[in-house]
């Protein structure tokens, strides 16, 4: 009785923990996803404020505004682009990382650049436009660089794939068309053109006449006793016929 009560202990005891252990991932996983909305809501405000300023805003505020959006744009276009292509490519695992680093210097410029947005000293920010212009095309540059070569290398399977499968559809239709390799052969005993072939004389070609020889035969006679007959006095005398040295000769009958 002791033994049942202990082993009931122990499985309620594994039930509440691993209740308590799915409350808590699943509060986790709540506590990403309200995270993962929050920052791109803010995300999509801050890209919709940045438009706004690039298109409405005239002087150093405006260039600034296109300078950070075009650095997210590239940046993000590339983010995804790679990290889809990852979960397909493993060889894309290393370009991946490369964007990382890369990526560390994107959030410095980012930085930078909205730091500058509240600088009141615009002489100064304009001085240093060409140096941020600079920095903002090299860095998106690379990341347009490996977000093409991505996309090029995806596209490449792509074909190569589709040209495999192409050969084997090739293959297989022709296999399903082997009636007509037989079709085409000519019928045994024509030449070219479908002509019979016949002797060097052409005595054999006729006009009207059918290709195949078993068409051309007509039905033989039946033999009746005429032709019976006909052929027993036809028939050569076996006493004339030719004889070998080597069979014996008959000997002839005695009569008494």
């Amino acid at each position: 009785m002791e033994f049942v009560i202990l082993i009931l202990g122990l499985l309620f005891f594994a039930f509440v923990a691993l209740g308590v252990y799915a409350g808590v991932k699943a509060v986790g996983a709540a506590k990403r996803g309200v995270d993962r909305t929050i920052s791109q809501a803010r995300r999509t405000v801050e890209e919709t404020t940045l438009r706004a300023k690039s298109y409405g805003q005239t002087g150093v505020g405006g260039e600034l505004a296109q300078l950070r959006l075009a650095l997210r744009t590239s940046m993000r276009a590339t983010q995804e682009a790679l990290r889809a292509g990852a979960a397909e490519d493993a060889s894309l695992s290393e370009s991946l990382g490369l964007f990382q680093r890369l990526s560390v210097h994107g959030r410095e410029l980012d930085d930078e650049l909205k730091k500058l947005e509240r600088e009141p000293d615009r002489a100064t920010v304009a001085s240093m436009l060409p140096g941020l212009k600079q920095r903002t095309e090299r860095i998106t540059h690379a990341a347009d660089s490996l977000r093409w070569a991505a996309r090029d290398r995806a596209r490449k399977f792509s074909d190569d794939s589709l040209d495999a499968l192409n050969a084997q559809i090739d293959v297989e239709a022709g296999a399903l068309r082997h009636w007509t390799a037989e079709t085409d052969e000519p019928v045994r005993g024509q030449g070219e053109g479908g002509r019979p072939q016949g002797d060097a004389s052409g005595q054999n070609e006729r006009p009207g006449q059918d290709q195949r020889p078993e068409q051309n035969q007509w039905p033989e006679e039946e033999s009746g006793p005429a032709d019976g007959a006909a052929r027993a006095i036809t028939a050569p005398d076996p006493r004339r016929q030719t004889t070998y040295p080597w069979q014996k000769t008959a000997r002839p009958e005695t009569t008494n």
